[in-house]
């Protein structure tokens, strides 16, 4: 299947690994068709209001988000008030996103917001290689809940949205479901493993994502 050949393989290794491309090719093209499919999803619930959040400038609108773009893409990150340090995993998924971010708003407007004060989401930021991600506390309005980056209890969930601007109304495009949705055994959500280098680059190694193991804020030596 393919033409590659590498030193001293062996005949039983290009079987498989050709077998593995056939899996890679099928892959890939059940990806550009689900990618097709999100991009033909209709209108979506139009806002119910013009959400509150808070930067370091003072109190902006989600409206105001989109600095000119048509399209906003809004993570739930969870650092409530009450946690004692922010989520390993957002961490981690925030580390890499930051890195792209001024790239993606050459063409989208990106932002993250979480529920403690925006101070206090600053503060750790600093701790952070975080240069480029837009910041926002969501603590003045129901939108953590209304789009579903917390639970009735309080909990903080890593939700993803996409809104867009059509007509001067803001109108929800996609959100992150699979985190809702019916886990598969042994497998978690992976509601946006799509977008994170991390569990990604994992994939491609013979020890894989492991069974225990998972990113955290600071490991040994504090790093």
């Amino acid at each position: 299947m393919s033409p590659v050949r590498f030193p001293n393989e062996s005949p039983d290794y290009r079987r498989a690994r050709d077998e593995l491309l056939g899996a890679e090719i099928e892959l890939r093209r059940q990806t550009e068709k689900v990618a097709a499919l999100r991009r033909q999803l209709p209108m979506g619930g139009e806002l119910p209001e013009d959400y509150r959040f808070a930067d370091e400038g003072g109190e902006v609108r989600l409206s105001e988000l989109f600095g000119g773009r048509s399209t906003l893409i809004l993570y739930s990150f969870m650092y409530g008030p009450d946690m004692e340090q922010p989520c390993p995993m957002c961490t981690s998924f925030l580390d890499a996103l930051d890195g792209q971010a001024h790239h993606l708003t050459q063409t989208v407007a990106l932002a993250v917001t979480a529920r403690s004060p925006i101070e206090r989401i600053r503060a750790f930021a600093r701790t952070r290689p975080w240069n480029r991600l837009r910041l926002l506390s969501c603590a003045p309005s129901t939108y953590q809940c209304d789009y579903h980056g917390e639970k009735a209890d309080g909990a903080q969930m890593p939700m993803l949205n996409v809104f867009v601007r059509r007509d001067g109304r803001t109108h929800h495009f996609w959100g992150s479901e699979m985190l809702y949705a019916p886990e598969e055994p042994g497998q978690d959500s992976r509601h946006i493993d799509i977008l994170w280098p991390l569990w990604n680059v994992l994939d491609l190694t013979p020890e894989g994502r492991g069974a225990d193991w998972y990113p955290s804020v600071v490991y040994a030596g504090g790093r």
